[in-house]
């Protein structure tokens, strides 16, 4: 397989290696630079400021999504009720028990009677034979779940980093069909835009869905782009204190002649003043103004989509932490694309298969048979933003080094053949910036081996 790895590397005109350097700075990671780990780098390599897609189109692209892809849809627009066999389903969806052993943290694998324990929880005996849908706005980062507990649950390598449980994240603002609730009433059903799981009760507050779509749709507002932003410190009231927002987040702002000069005890003049939903006592959406920072990584709208901001805001996560399904206050490699993706107010499916396999976009398709030689010449035609999908994984093209692709991506593991011909294998576990080709999920097979699609979002 050595071979196959220089006749790639000769192909495009590069040999790799792991980089050391005379300042001292060396790394692992096959054919990077430090310079290399600047946006200004890729940048420089003629990025261009033109913009791909309007604000109108879009839009006219959301609506075609929602419209046509079965794991997108309008939350708001969610039928008002559900029949028993409708909701029955819906939750069997979302929990059904997996195929496949399960183990807590601490080696023991879980038994029929741990998942009765869930599925009690489920509380499918308070299903009636018609199930009010509710409506919800997110007011704090939350996760959503396979099945209404915390408990962290691993497959048989027991990698403590993948919990089976931990399906996705929201964040403020965003709205939810609420469809059903747990026996112990601390988690809710819910369908958001791109999801169906369980999420903490505490963490949505509810409202009428004209006045969710009324808050959401205003047009003054502002967009979260950096990879996270705060809100201003409120020594009295922590719905408003510290609240974090991440990348694509958009939230209203107060209109100007609203803003009052003394917010909270503090002066508004240099600092946004934002609609943060928040949560009463009765689980009931409240609105509330609430500050950040004019120096903080925002914008006024959506940021323009294009080559330059498409690689600005993939290296505002990097080095962050990878995290499966929005874990450990990150997120992983379909999170990381969704939400760059996000700052532009384009939508994505949740997970890597969903995204590959779906019509949106321009794709250009491989099956299983493909060699590996045969994907070169798209590969060579990627533009700046591309996404590279192999099974389970998705890659965001940056652009070219002496004529080999490089890709940024957030990412567990790190393989490579050495060269002795013999397997390196080690973890990257973050958002990191690597050349493509040279990437193996084992000595017999790279990345490259199983890219099944290249898409381009138009």
């Amino acid at each position: 397989m050595r071979r196959s790895i220089i006749a790639l590397s000769i192909t495009l005109g590069v040999a790799f290696s792991a980089p050391m350097h005379a300042e001292g700075w060396q790394s692992d990671v096959i054919g990077v630079t430090q310079s290399q780990l600047s946006p200004s780098y890729w940048l420089a390599q003629g990025a261009s400021a033109k913009v791909i897609m309007t604000e109108a189109q879009i839009a006219a692209f959301n609506e075609k999504l929602i419209k046509d892809n079965k794991y997108i849809v309008d939350p708001l627009s969610f039928q008002k009720s559900l029949t028993k066999d409708e909701l029955t389903s819906a939750i069997h969806s979302a929990s059904s028990i997996p195929k496949s052993p399960r183990f807590f943290t601490d080696g023991r694998q879980l038994t029929a009677k741990d998942f009765a324990k869930y599925q009690a929880n489920l509380n499918l005996n308070k299903v009636v034979d018609n199930n009010e849908v509710r409506f919800a706005v997110v007011v704090k980062r939350t996760a959503l779940r396979t099945f209404p507990t915390w408990d962290r649950v691993l497959n048989s390598g027991l990698d403590q980093d993948l919990d089976r449980f931990q399906e996705s994240g929201m964040f403020p603002g965003e709205a939810v069909a609420v469809l059903h609730q747990s026996a112990d009433k601390k988690w809710l059903l819910v369908r958001a835009y791109n999801y169906l799981a369980w999420t903490p009760a505490e963490d949505l507050a509810f409202a009428d869905a004209d006045k969710i779509k009324a808050y959401r749709e205003q047009d003054n507002f502002l967009v979260v782009t950096g990879a996270k932003v705060n809100t201003a410190y409120v020594p009295n009231d922590e719905t408003l204190s510290e609240v974090q927002l991440d990348m694509g987040v958009r939230l209203p702002l107060v209109n100007n002649e609203q803003v009052p000069y003394l917010l909270n005890g503090q002066n508004s003049y240099a600092s946004h003043v934002v609609q943060l939903p928040t949560r009463d006592e009765q689980g009931k959406l409240v609105i509330k103004p609430a500050m950040i920072s004019k120096t903080a990584d925002v914008n006024l709208g959506y940021l323009d989509y294009n080559e330059q901001n498409l690689i600005k805001q993939g290296f505002k996560f990097l080095g962050e932490r990878y995290g499966w399904g929005h874990d450990y206050n990150g997120r992983d490699c379909t999170g990381f694309v969704g939400e760059i993706y996000k700052s532009f107010g384009l939508l994505m499916p949740r997970n890597s298969g969903q995204q590959g396999s779906s019509e949106y976009g321009q794709n250009n398709r491989f099956d299983k048979n493909t060699a590996a030689d045969a994907k070169l010449p798209t590969v060579k035609n990627m533009a700046i933003g591309d996404l590279i999908y192999i099974p389970g994984h998705v890659m965001m093209y940056l652009g070219e080094h002496h004529g080999e692709p490089y890709v940024i991506h957030d990412v567990k593991g790190l393989g490579y053949n050495k060269g002795d011909g013999s397997f390196y294998n080690s973890a990257l576990n973050g958002v990191s910036v690597t050349p493509l080709l040279p990437l193996r999920l084992s000595q017999e097979t790279s990345y490259l081996d199983r890219v099944y699609n290249i898409k381009r979002i138009r």
